[in-house]
Parts: structure tokens; sequence; C-alpha cells
């Protein structure tokens, strides 16, 4: 049924996505093909599925906030083309598919990250449903995560951290910005696009932070674990740049019983809330059997 519902979710994403990146003029097409192959690759589609999934729990249409879901994977598809460059992690395959630098240029693949992120916020000013201060708030919570306190913070002290050994409680801070920033605001957004109370906008916020921390660890784990085929890009690829990981500070064992006890607080959030979590619940089980 979960399996369903992620893959029915993630056919109605991308057909949205594949309605927002239109050239303006001919003279733009070059830019906009490389901004959509990244864009148009697959993946999962967690975030703005996270952010479907929370909308739905309230009760609410995803489908009128159809802008701010293709936002979050716009926001996401950047990151990923910004860290697959060689100034970055430096990675030739992303998805099964050559990584965007590999196909359009390395100055071609910075102005499509660029694109996409600065595009992500025109499409959620121009949601009809939200209301004023919704857009504000949605756009700030955004914002906050993408920006050099979340995403980018954590992406930073990541470059930063090649080479040197951080102990755990860092590697916490580092993956609370690079990939739990986007987590919570995926959460979030739902949250404040769907009028949550402040008792289940706490729980959740809870489960999301723990869910980020998830997925992060079942990456390393991966990254391991992994082969290419699974992944769809090369694994190995933090033991070659020599970084602190769950798997190198922890060992693989003690990293999965670390992802387990993570996936159990997050089901632990989801206790006190009095709505049908049913969804946000099986997506916790999905990400601790995930391969890829």
């Amino acid at each position: 049924m979960f399996k369903d519902y992620l893959a029915s979710s993630k056919q109605t994403i991308e057909q949205l996505l594949s309605q927002v990146l239109t050239s303006p003029n001919q003279e733009f097409k070059p830019l906009y093909e490389s901004m959509n192959y990244s864009l148009m690759q697959g993946g999962k589609r967690i975030r703005p599925i996270l952010s479907k999934a929370v909308l739905e729990m309230l009760h609410k249409n995803p489908a009128d906030y159809k802008e701010f879901l293709c936002a979050m994977e716009c926001i996401h598809t950047y990151s990923l083309v910004h860290d697959d460059l060689p100034a970055m992690d430096n990675d030739d395959y992303r998805r099964g598919n050559l990584t965007n630098h590999k196909v359009y240029g390395e100055g071609m693949a910075i102005l499509a990250g660029d694109g996409l992120l600065t595009y992500a916020f025109q499409l959620m000013t121009e949601n009809k449903t939200a209301t004023p201060q919704q857009k504000i708030d949605a756009i700030q919570c955004v914002a906050a995560a993408a920006g050099p306190e979340g995403m980018v913070g954590g992406q930073a002290f990541d470059m930063l951290s090649e080479d040197n050994h951080i102990p755990l409680e860092e590697l916490k801070v580092l993956h609370s910005g690079k990939t739990g920033a986007l987590f919570n605001a995926s959460v979030k957004l739902g949250l404040i696009l769907g009028s949550a109370n402040s008792a289940t906008t706490s729980a959740l916020m809870k489960y999301s932070n723990c869910l980020g921390l998830l997925f992060q660890i079942i990456d390393d784990i991966l990254d391991v674990t992994g082969t290419i085929e699974e992944l769809g890009k090369t694994p190995g690829s933090d033991i070659r740049q020599h970084k602190s990981t769950y798997v190198s500070l922890l060992g693989l064992e003690s990293a999965k019983n670390q992802a387990t006890l993570v996936g159990q607080q997050a089901h632990d959030a989801l206790d006190s809330i009095s709505y049908d979590t049913s969804i946000l619940s099986a997506l916790i089980d999905y990400l601790l059997e995930r391969t890829n």
C-alpha cells in the first residue's frame, strides 16, 4: 500500500515538475535544458512528498499548493547539481546518468543550479491559495533551511571537514544543516500551509528532525554497502574524500543500530498526534529499508 502511495505521489510530483520550466525565449533555451536535465532525472521526490503527506494529514488538497511542492524539489535538485561539481564532490554520475556538469559544462551547471534555486522562490509567490501571511512564513522557512544557517552552512562545513576527523556531535551539526534542514522545511511547509496547531507542529518537527538524521545515517551506510547500479552514483565517495561519517565513527553495525534507534524516535514523535499519521509512519520504515 505505501509503495503504491509513493509511486502515485512521485508520478504526481513529476507531472507538476514537467510543467514548470519553459524557456521564455530561444536564447535562454540551453539554460532551461540544463535545469530540466537534472530536475527531471527522477529520484525519490521525498521532500515534496513529505509536504504533500503533511497537507493530506491536515485535510488539505496538495494540488492547491503545487507551487510549493515543486519549489522544494527545485531547491533539492539545485543542491545536487552544485554538490556534484569538481569543486565539491566531483561526481560523474547522479541517478544513473552523467552529472549536469559532465553534459553541459561546469559554467552552465552552476547557472542551472542558480536558476533552480531562485526560480523556487518565484514559484512560491505565484501560488493563489495560501494567504499572504502563509506565503511570507513559508518563504522564510524555506530560505532559512536552504541558506547559510541550513543546507549551505552544512555543505560548507562538510567541505571544510574533508581530511579531518570530526567528533560525532560535530557530525550531527553538519548533517542537521546539509540534510536535515530541508527535511525540516518540507514538514514545516505542510504545517504552515495546513494551519496546524502548536501541539501538532511541535510533534512533527521532532519527527522531521529524526527523519533527516535517519536519511543521512542510511546514506552513510549505503556509501559503504551499495553498488553503482543500486545507488545510481559511484559508491565510496566519502571514503575517497576522507570524510567523517556515521560508519567511519561508529562502525557499520553500530551505525545500523543507530539508524534503528533514530527510526524508533521518529515513530515515538508521531504517537501524540491526533491525525492519521500512517503515511508518515510508513515513510520511516521505508527509509530504514531503502537501498538507494
